[in-house]
Parts: structure tokens; C-alpha cells; sequence
């Protein structure tokens, strides 16, 4: 540590335990309103569709920018963002994210029309880039022994908090507010966590860290963003649109310059000697089909239940709640079962359990039963049978698989690399789950729309998958084309699953960290 960060945080700090519980607050703050933008976006999406029609772009197309773009914008700056904050201040990064991501949340929340929605979506994922990673750097530097478990302790617990939570909740703004205030939301929560930093965060920096890759991430969005849009507009403009070719070139380019880019810079985001380790390599290849899937799941079945099914969004988002309760509960005993017995047995049986899940909503019938979920009417806070035998079989399985992977899965990426790598080696793994589904997702999009218009015999004005019609006279071709285009995207998450567990075969039954990287 640099004498600058001597200086500047001392090895008891904070003094007061007032200061420790805002400092607290200030972390989970932040870090709760990244992960909470990053999933109740998904139970406003039918909404914001039916609201904000776009001259430029179909309503799916427009929703799958509206949840891909915060993703993109967060995975490239992620690695880049840790480091920002080691050079130039954690205080100061963490609280320029804190004003970014509330100047982003205003604007989504006022947005006029789709495409300021959609670029308001790219500001805010560029600003919480610098927030969760700033987050854990505070809570490591101003904490320490027992305090600094118990504070990582319940950091994990108000981020988990609002995953849980965050869906249902934002449901009932949505049926009960609008969609708006989903966003609107964050202003009071980023006022806290700005006002608390700045009283109560010491500044420190470590001069000594390098150079940030500003180009290395520059390439790596480039490439996911222009190869995730260039085939989803295009396949929404037929091929026909010279923008989607455009984008595809300028995404093959950047791919093929990345590694040599990252092979030749005196201080690479991303070492490549780090893919030399086996362990490594096979934890993010799996992670990026594995959490593809589990975006790609999530984000059509929300979708579906509210554009096919009839669902409200509070009902939509309460019908994923087991998934949520599987992790808070499960997930410490299988990390302690993974410890005893090695990661590969759960990282091969999570991937095939979570697959029993959207296959079973790949039989979901057409006309399965609406959840109307009002709080004014407690016999609604009951779901229907069909609840029962057409989702909640699927979710079940789907937390059930999921439990099984985080923890192990955790445990084999930091096992894989050496100690002195760990952080970047969590804060690549970070940005790879959310890069696989933009580009899983993309090729999602191409089936699912080419499947809905191929059962529609047309292309009518104002249609979209997987969303009601303006026009009723729609109305009944729409739903049975958007359940058949369901039931395919369902099929292909349920594939990857399975490519995942059979990636993780080849993970070694347990090895030692290894001391050092291998030459690059």
C-alpha cells in the first residue's frame, strides 16, 4: 500500500461506531440500487413497450436494448472502474458513480421516448461499473478483523435483500404507480449514500497502481455491443438495414483486435497467461452460457407472463420468489458441501437442474390462467392453479440448479488463480456474466422473432413477440405465436444449461492455487 493510503486511512478507522453504520449503508446502498436496476427493469418491461412506441425501433427489439444496454455498459467498465478507483481515489470514484448512477435513474425516469430511455440505460450501466467493485474496496479498507467479516457479512445480506424483494416490489410500482418510479426510486436511496460517503468515507489511493486499459475496454465493448446490436437489428430490419452490417463489421474487428491488443499493452485489462490456467478458462466459459441462460430465462419469462399470459407485474415478479429463497438458504450449505467434496459434482448437477426448469415452460399452454395480483383484493394474493402446474415447477428447479452453482462456483474461480490475482480474476468472471446474455440473447431474438412472423404468415404494423397488440384483431394469432416463440427460447436456454454442465466436466476434481501466472 502506497504512503499516500498510510496517511490517509488509519489502521482503526472509522473511529465511531456512527460512522462504521454509515459507511455500512453508504456500500449497501450503492451496490443495492446496481443490482436492483439490473433486475426489476425486467417486471416494467411490457409496460414500458406498451408506453413508449419507438419510430426506430420494434417493441421487442426497443426492450432488449432497455435491459442489454445497462448490462453492456457495465461489464466493459468494470475491470477498468476497480482500477480507477486504486489510482485516482476510492472516495472520489465512488461518489462521481453515486451522482452518475442518480443523474441516470432521473433520466430514465423522465424519459420522453424509447431512444432516450434506451441511451439513459447505457449512462446508468456505465456508472454502477464504478460502484459495486468502489463498494467492496470502502468496506475493505475501513474495516478490519472480525468487523470486516461481519460487515462483508451484511453487505452480502442487503444486496440479497433487494435481489429478493426487488422484482415484487417493483411489480407493485409498476401496476400501482408506473413504470417510472422504478427508477425514480433510486434518487432518495443515491441522496443517502451520497451524503453518508461524503461525511464519513476516508479518501485514500494507491499511486502506485497501473495504468488503466481504457483501449482494452473501449475493444471489449465494442465487440459485444457491435456483434449483440448488429444482429438484433438486423434480423428487425430483415438484413436489409446497412447499419446492422456496419455494426457486425466494426464488432468482428474489435474481437480480432482484443487479443492482440491485450497480448502487446505494457498493462492489459485482462492478463491472457490467466487463460493458460485450465481451471480458470473452463470457470468463465461455463460462466458465460450458464448465466447467458439464466438472464435469457428470466428476461422472456417476465415477458411472457405479463405480454402472453395476462400476468400483473407485482404477480410477475412474485412467481420468481423461490429462486431468491433457494439461494438465501441453500446457497451457504452447498458452499460448505463444495469445500468438503470439490466444486466439479455441484457445477455439473446445478447446470442440469436449472435445465429442468425452462423446459418445463417449454410446454406452457397458450391460454394458461392470468395471475391478477391486487393488494386491494386479498383472495388475489392466491395464484391460480395453473400457477402451480405450469410455473412453479420451473422455478423450483431453476433455484433449486441455481443454489447448487453460485457458491462452488465461487469457490473454483478463486481457487483457480493466485492469490495475487484474485480480484481481477472475480472482476473479469463479473463482466464475462454479463456479456454472455447479450450474446446469447442476440441470437435468442433472431429465433424467437423469425419463429413468431414465420407463424404470423406477416409482418403487421405496431406487432411484436411476446407483447399485446394494439389492433385486437391481432389478438389471438399474436398469443399463439408469441407462446410458440416462448416455448423455442425456452428450448435454447435449456441447451445451454446443458453445454455448461458438460463444460464443467472438464474441471479438475480438486487442485492446489497455483503460486504464480503462467508466462504469458
Amino acid at each position: 500500500m502506497s504512503e499516500l493510503v498510510r496517511r490517509t486511512v488509519r489502521p482503526d478507522a472509522p473511529e465511531s461506531r456512527s460512522a462504521s453504520r454509515w459507511i455500512l449503508a453508504a456500500t449497501i446502498l450503492a451496490s443495492g440500487v446496481v443490482f436492483l436496476d439490473g433486475t426489476v427493469v425486467t417486471v416494467a418491461l411490457a409496460r414500458i413497450g406498451h408506453d413508449l412506441r419507438s419510430p426506430l425501433f420494434g417493441t421487442l427489439e426497443a426492450q432488449t436494448y432497455v435491459y442489454n444496454g445497462y448490462l453492456l455498459a457495465m461489464s466493459a467498465l468494470l475491470i477498468p472502474a476497480g482500477a480507477a478507483g486504486d489510482r485516482y481515489g476510492r472516495k472520489r470514484v465512488f461518489l462521481v458513480g453515486l451522482v452518475g448512477f442518480g443523474f441516470a435513474s432521473l433520466l430514465c425516469g423522465v424519459a420522453p421516448s424509447m431512444e432516450t430511455l434506451i441511451l439513459a440505460r447505457l449512462l446508468q450501466g456505465m456508472a454502477a461499473a464504478f460502484l459495486v467493485p468502489g463498494s467492496l474496496a470502502l468496506l475493505r479498507l475501513h474495516f478490519q478483523g472480525e468487523e470486516q467479516g461481519r460487515a462483508f457479512g451484511l453487505w452480502a445480506a442487503g444486496t440479497s435483500l433487494t435481489t429478493l424483494s426487488g422484482p415484487f416490489l417493483g411489480g407493485l410500482l409498476v401496476d400501482l404507480v408506473s413504470w417510472r418510479a422504478i427508477f425514480l426510486i433510486n434518487l432518495p436511496l443515491v441522496l443517502v449514500a451520497v451524503i453518508a460517503g461524503q461525511r464519513h468515507v476516508i479518501e485514500s489511493r494507491d499511486e502506485s497502481s497501473p495504468h488503466l486499459d481504457w483501449i482494452g475496454a473501449g475493444l471489449f465493448a465494442l465487440a459485444t455491443g457491435g456483434l449483440s446490436f448488429g444482429v438484433i437489428y438486423g434480423q428487425e430490419h430483415q438484413w436489409k438495414a446497412g447499419e446492422a452490417w456496419l455494426a457486425l463489421a466494426l464488432g468482428c474487428l474489435s474481437l480480432a483486435a482484443l487479443p492482440i491488443w491485450l497480448r502487446s499493452a505494457r498493462h492489459p485489462l485482462v492478463s491472457l497467461a490467466l487463460f493458460k490456467i485450465r481451471s480458470f478458462t473452463v470457470v468463465n466459459l461455463s460462466t458465460l452460457v450458464i448465466y447467458a441462460s439464466l438472464y435469457i430465462t428470466s428476461y422472456y419469462q417476465l415477458l411472457f407472463l405479463q405480454g402472453v399470459a395476462g400476468y400483473s407485474a407485482a404477480a410477475a415478479g412474485l412467481s420468481g420468489l423461490p429462486v431468491s429463497l433457494f439461494l438465501v438458504f441453500l446457497s451457504p450449505r452447498i458452499g460448505r458441501l463444495a469445500g468438503r467434496f470439490g466444486p466439479r459434482p455441484f457445477l455439473v448437477a446445478g447446470p442440469l437442474v436449472m435445465a429442468m426448469g425452462p423446459a418445463w415452460l417449454a410446454r406452457i399452454p397458450e391460454h394458461t390462467s392470468a395471475w391478477r395480483l391486487d393488494l386491494a383484493q386479498p383472495a388475489s394474493l392466491i395464484p391460480p392453479f395453473n400457477y402451480a402446474t405450469d410455473v412453479l415447477p420451473s422455478v423450483l428447479a431453476f433455484g433449486l440448479g441455481v443454489s447448487l452453482l453460485v457458491a462452488p462456483l465461487t469457490s473454483a474461480l478463486m481457487s483457480s488463480v493466485p492469490e495475487a490475482n484474485v480480484g481481477l480474476a472475480s472482476a473479469f468472471n463479473n463482466a464475462i456474466s454479463r456479456i454472455g446474455p447479450q450474446l446469447a440473447g442476440a441470437a435468442v431474438f433472431v429465433a424467437v422473432t423469425a419463429l413468431f412472423f414465420a407463424r404470423l404468415g406477416a409482418r403487421p404494423r405496431g406487432v411484436s413477440p411476446l407483447n399485446r397488440p394494439l389492433d385486437a384483431r391481432w389478438l389471438d394469432p399474436v398469443q399463439a405465436a408469441s407462446t410458440d416463440s416462448f416455448h423455442l427460447a425456452m428450448l435454447f436456454c435449456a441447451g445451454l444449461l446443458v453445454a455448461g454442465a458438460l463444460v464443467n466436466l472438464a474441471l479438475a476434481g480438486r487442485s492446489a492455487r497455483p503460486a504464480e501466472l503462467p508466462n504469458a
